[in-house]
């Protein structure tokens, strides 16, 4: 069995579970988090979304479920697909308070619920949405195949589940480049602009520890995903995963 190291890497030093340690990271950083999100990727991030939404198109999906949705922006992103229903669930209440008010501004708060969610007990019936995506959220779950698990049961047969997650660049010298800024650079700039030093040392560590590519791929088949495809973009620095139930 595939192990998943990142469910060991917690954000604080401090006892409890990685769950309530990420809860408190992301309230810790929500007022800032959209800015940092854009900044530290350079606005690459928003191409990547538009990249997976297109993945998901062909499929028509009406009734979707963005989990650890955030602040929202792959479910604002997802409006793309015109569908009836956006259903997005976090762990944070702050990043929550953030994202609903980014709703009601852009006047898309009648399509995209937002609300208080766990990914390892989503409170959804058997096989009721059309689609699922998962946008830099599957490293920071406690438990991976319980979470991907839950997923697979929300979704319809024949449906996708898209996952948006960092990985690490193999080619010189994307390797070297992407290892410096992830090391010194990220961290440095999180701290500046977050007040929170341990948010922005825990994304490296944790993407370092996750098990991406062939490794996830085999964990997406062990709970029961099939026809799944990777793509990797910008030079491997981030990776999608498509797969169906």
């Amino acid at each position: 069995m595939i192990e998943n190291k990142a469910e060991a890497v917690k954000p604080y030093s401090e006892l409890g579970s990685k769950k309530e340690q990420v809860a408190v990271m992301f309230d810790n950083i929500s007022g800032r988090y959209d800015l940092l999100n854009h900044l530290l990727s350079m606005n690459i991030d928003k191409g990547w979304r538009r990249k997976a939404v297109k993945l998901l198109k062909p499929y028509n999906p009406s009734i979707l479920l963005d989990v650890a949705t955030g602040t929202g922006d792959f479910a604002v992103e997802l409006m793309r697909l015109k569908p009836r229903e956006i259903q997005g669930i976090d762990i944070s209440a702050g990043m929550l308070e953030v994202g609903k008010s980014k709703m009601i501004k852009r006047k898309i708060d009648s399509t995209i619920t937002l609300g208080l969610g766990d990914a390892e007990n989503i409170q959804f019936a058997d096989s009721h949405f059309e689609g699922v995506t998962v946008a830099f959220g599957v490293r920071n779950f406690e438990n991976l195949r319980k979470g991907l698990s839950e997923i697979h049961r929300v979704l319809k047969p024949k449906y996708p589940l898209a996952v948006l997650e960092f990985s690490k660049p193999k080619s010189f010298p994307w390797k070297q480049l992407y290892n410096f800024y992830f090391s010194f650079i990220l961290p440095l700039i999180g701290k500046t602009v977050s007040k929170d030093a341990r948010a922005y040392t825990y994304l490296p560590e944790s993407v370092k520890a996750f098990p991406e590519g062939s490794d996830f791929i085999s964990i997406l088949k062990e709970v029961g995903f099939k026809s799944i495809k990777e793509y990797r973009l910008t030079f491997g620095i981030a990776t999608i995963y498509l797969a169906e139930k």
